[in-house]
């Protein structure tokens, strides 16, 4: 059965990338008062460890996934089970920040799936963090293949079923390929501004090109680092 592989390498560029986003995020969070209620939408410990968040203070994290995981360090609240487009279980404006990171575009081939989350995010959060990657950044980020995105999913379904593809090992089952490769699906820039459109986007670059955009809202005056 395929599955994807760790693609957190700490040394790894993309790592390297991350952790310059986390900064800019963590200069947006010094220009709130403490404490702050912060919603990760699928969101996982693992990632907030390896960014470097050793003694912040003042901050709260609620992780919510399709799973709930253990918790084990006193940043995080509690992680609980949720899905992105229908965060009905928290009042509007009921987290200071809402905080996501390449997730809006694992939410299958419908646009309409990732305005819900769009809609929700903005819906709970006083501000919000979004991050997703460049659907025209030439090299696919999941199975990093150049132009992957723009092929029929018959053939992104042949390759990813007689190949290991980027971060995934080679899939056995026709059905589950599929499923996963019509599970991702990215955004463009004008894509980005219709789901947020009173964000801030800031666009990351690698090699001269976008790589990915942040959409965000809710601090006066910010700019990235």
């Amino acid at each position: 059965m395929g599955s994807v592989s760790d693609n957190s390498n700490p040394r790894s560029l993309a790592t390297a990338m991350r952790r310059k986003r986390f900064a800019f995020f963590l200069s947006l969070l010094d220009s709130i008062p403490r404490p702050i209620r912060i919603l990760d939408v699928g969101g996982l410990q693992k990632f907030w460890n390896m960014m470097g968040t050793e003694g912040l203070e003042g901050i709260s994290v609620t992780l919510l996934n399709l799973r709930a995981e253990e918790i084990t360090d006193g940043l995080f609240a509690e992680s609980i089970v949720g899905d992105a487009r229908d965060l009905r279980q928290f009042e509007s404006g009921s987290f200071d920040v809402v905080f996501s990171n390449s997730v809006i575009e694992h939410l299958g081939p419908r646009f309409e799936d990732q305005r819900r989350m769009a809609d929700e995010v903005r819906r709970v959060g006083k501000r919000y963090f979004v991050q997703t990657p460049n659907r025209y950044f030439p090299i696919e980020p999941h199975f990093l293949t150049p132009g992957f995105q723009f092929l029929p999913v018959a053939v992104r379904v042949w390759l990813v079923t007689h190949f290991s593809v980027g971060w995934y090992p080679r899939f056995t089952d026709v059905a589950e390929a599929k499923r996963e490769v019509q599970s991702i699906c990215l955004l463009s820039r004008s894509q980005v501004r219709e789901l947020f459109p009173e964000a801030g986007i800031f666009e990351e670059k690698m090699f001269g090109l976008t790589k990915s955009f942040v959409a965000f809202h809710g601090w006066d005056e910010a700019k990235p680092i």
